[in-house]
């Protein structure tokens, strides 16, 4: 399916009224296309403001679970990130001969543009956003969307016809693809995650590499050298690969020298650092991909070196909250397995006084009891997981279980002294607890308020 006329008239299932789903929905509706949305939760459970434009445009709408015989008799069943793909009622549709497939896939075949796709373990969203703002200061109509918060199929149902879409592209969507073939491929890291989800590490792997599956000689694929997975990585002679790290060697095409990167594209070009504002080896990784993807699609290096200067943490990403007492407060909930957490750990050279906890998914805590010895005075631990991480960090550092995230913070503010940072970064999924990881990390902004208001 690679027209409209394809689509038109056909009967499809979309699965899970999430974003993904919601705009998936709109927008093969506005197209022709006979509509069934298939959720598992309850009329009373979802939103009328999401229902109500659905309905308008003519999508039925099934809820309270999910209908064998509607799945049988589609023409094709669309499923978003979140919804597991073996689900009985999706292989019984298979064997039937219906079409599953992802929200990306479908909506990458419609769409003109060249796309950008970012993935890796961590990382996405911020490598996402500093290629689209430094495309839109380039002069490009710059699309940024997937799973950063806008799914691919939003551009579709609103008539956007950008010049370059940027897609921060996730393992779950990735699971989907057939035909999905990205102008530029990047994989920042890969360590261990979604275990939970997964049989095993291998498959997680795999599923980050299926982006560079459909990769031809004029396009782009860009690693991260200091990966140990990507380092070992040799892709087909099908696409240019170009690799960054922190320190220079001979086949890297980007790493960092003293406060400036130097960045290849036929040769090197030089850009300060001076003025970058996010902290942490990681962060510098960050930036090389960014500067090779925008080297790359051509955007001029004295507009590359300007955006360097406004890049920001994005909210919930190792974001300063406030200061009282000499004492900082770091808001870094997205850190949901112990590789982020850990790079947050080392991106700081003062005592941390570490929040963390939450729903477990699956890794092993290990690697995090390896760096709290040097950088961590004590553990305040919340969630599902704060007896599986006390076993991990309790041998190394003072660690102490709360109820709740006002506790935690408040804990975490008597055990600080002047010149100790608090920071959230949690290791764990926020579900336990939270409506995801942004009500966790709001939650704990306003806890902290409390504090350096003055009202605790």
């Amino acid at each position: 399916m690679k027209n409209y006329l394809e689509l038109k008239g056909k009967n499809i299932v979309v699965v899970g009224l999430g974003v993904s789903g919601y705009w998936a929905a709109r927008w093969l509706a506005s197209i022709g296309v006979r509509v069934t949305v298939s959720e598992a939760k309850h009329d009373r459970e979802l939103d009328p403001a999401v229902l109500e434009p659905l309905l308008h445009m003519g999508v039925k709408v099934e809820t309270g679970g999910h209908r064998k015989d509607t799945f049988e008799r589609a023409d094709a069943v669309v499923i978003s990130p979140g919804v597991p793909h073996e689900m009985d009622v999706l292989d019984k549709a298979r064997k039937k001969g219906v079409w599953v497939t992802g929200e990306l896939e479908l909506a990458s075949r419609f769409i003109q543009a060249p796309i950008v796709a970012v993935t890796g373990t961590n990382g996405k969203s911020t490598v996402t956003s500093m290629i689209g703002q430094a495309l839109k200061m380039g002069g490009l109509n710059t699309y940024v969307g997937g799973n950063i918060g806008t799914p691919l199929s939003a551009l579709l149902a609103q008539g956007l016809n950008p010049d370059v879409v940027v897609a921060e592209v996730s393992s779950f969507q990735l699971d989907t693809i057939e035909s999905f073939c990205p102008k530029v491929a990047l994989v920042l890291n890969i360590t261990r995650d979604h275990l939970d989800r997964y049989k095993g590490f291998g498959g997680y792997v795999e599923s980050k590499l299926r982006i560079f599956q459909n990769q031809e000689e004029e396009d782009c694929a860009i690693i991260c050298d200091d990966d140990p997975i990507l380092s070992a990585l040799e892709l087909p002679r099908t696409r240019r690969l170009l690799r960054y790290g922190i320190t220079k060697k001979r086949d890297r095409d980007a790493y960092v020298h003293q406060d400036s990167i130097l960045v290849r594209n036929g040769k090197f070009h030089k850009f300060s650092t001076k003025h970058y504002r996010l902290p942490g080896i990681h962060n510098m990784q960050n930036l090389l991909a960014v500067g090779l993807t925008c080297t790359f699609l051509g955007v001029d290096p004295e507009i590359f070196q300007s955006a360097i200067r406004h890049f920001k943490p994005l909210p919930h990403r190792m974001e300063w909250v406030g200061e009282t007492n000499g004492i900082s407060f770091y808001n870094d909930s997205k850190a949901t397995n112990v590789d982020a957490v850990v790079r947050a750990i080392e991106g700081f050279e003062r005592p941390i006084i570490l929040i963390a906890g939450g729903r477990h998914k699956g890794a092993s805590y290990e690697p995090l009891a390896k760096v709290a010895k040097q950088h961590i005075k004590v553990a305040i631990l919340i969630g599902e997981a704060a007896e599986l991480i006390e076993e991990a960090l309790g041998r190394v550092v003072p660690c102490y279980r709360v109820e709740s995230m006002d506790k935690a913070v408040m804990e975490a503010y008597r055990k600080a002294d002047p010149g100790d940072i608090v920071l959230l970064s949690p290791a764990c999924s926020s579900f336990d607890m939270f409506l995801d990881y942004k009500d966790r990390g709001e939650k704990f902004k306003e806890a902290v308020r409390r504090i350096t208001n003055g009202q605790e």
